[in-house]
């Protein structure tokens, strides 16, 4: 009997145990709630305030990417556009020149230039066709736009020219529209113009006037044009003017042109051959 009352009292103790640490649970679990609720309140806030910096990091990253895509496919577009004018003033040179030999009774060889010294007094170029294509000292070279020079030696392949730039060059011209008529040369005080010499004073060379070769001398073709006057200025103690020209061609820019297959008179040459030689 004694010891069923003590069995009885063990089983007791074990539930009030268990009844007692079920209330301790329960009491600290509610009792903590809102502090829980308040650390997870500022854990979130702690981490927005890491997480803010770190997603600019982030964009900034990103945006660099971007950009150096879109600066890379910046350069594969200029490089694009820069080959497509290049091509598209190709084509306009190329329709000018099938232009100009459809609208002229001069024979003509197309020519490209291969070579160019525009950094001094001795300008000159280098042609990719010579003697084997029929070109002879002498001829001129022209593009649509007007004169380009003369050709000074000739070999098999190749041809060296003079163009206007260069102190040697002479060329007989005259003014379109009057009887103005001169010799141009290359106005090495002014590196960008022409000048044309000998003109009377009498004569009105308005500026704009265009100027054009006259065929006089012997050595071109008449009507090749050389250029625009840009202004006049009388020579001193000569009853002359000296008449100022703008180029129509550039020869920077000059890589495609014509030679002009014109062959002086002989009977015009001996003639002033035997001229000069009366005063020697």
């Amino acid at each position: 009997m004694q010891f069923s009352l003590r069995k009885t009292d063990d089983v007791r103790d074990h539930v009030l145990t268990v009844l007692f640490l079920l209330i301790a649970f329960f009491l600290m679990v509610f009792r903590h709630d809102g502090g829980l609720q308040t650390v997870r309140k500022a854990s979130i806030l702690a981490m927005s305030y890491i997480e803010q910096p770190l997603s600019q990091v982030r964009v900034y990253r990103n945006a660099l990417q971007s950009s150096e895509q879109l600066g890379r496919q910046n350069i594969l577009l200029q490089d694009e556009l820069s080959r497509l004018r290049s091509v598209k003033e190709e084509n306009l040179v190329l329709r000018n020149m099938i232009g100009l030999r459809d609208t002229t009774d001069l024979e003509l060889i197309p020519v490209r230039i291969v070579a160019k010294n525009l950094t001094g007094i001795n300008n000159s170029f280098t042609i990719n066709k010579g003697s084997r294509d029929g070109i002879e000292a002498g001829m001129p070279l022209i593009t649509p736009e007007g004169l380009v020079g003369q050709t000074i030696l000739s070999r098999t392949g190749h041809a060296q020219i003079m163009p206007f730039f260069n102190p040697l060059f002479r060329a007989s011209a005259r003014i379109q529209g009057n009887r103005a008529y001169g010799i141009v040369s290359w106005s090495t005080d002014q590196s960008n113009e022409l000048v044309m010499r000998y003109v009377p004073l009498t004569i009105a060379v308005p500026v704009g006037s265009v100027v054009e070769t006259s065929g006089f001398s012997n050595q071109f073709p008449s009507g090749i044009p050389i250029g625009t006057v840009t202004r006049t200025r009388p020579e001193e103690g000569r009853d002359t003017q000296q008449i100022y020209i703008r180029p129509f061609v550039s020869l920077h820019q000059t890589a495609e042109a014509f030679i002009v297959r014109f062959q002086p008179e002989p009977e015009v040459e001996e003639l002033l051959l035997q001229y000069e030689s009366l005063f020697q």
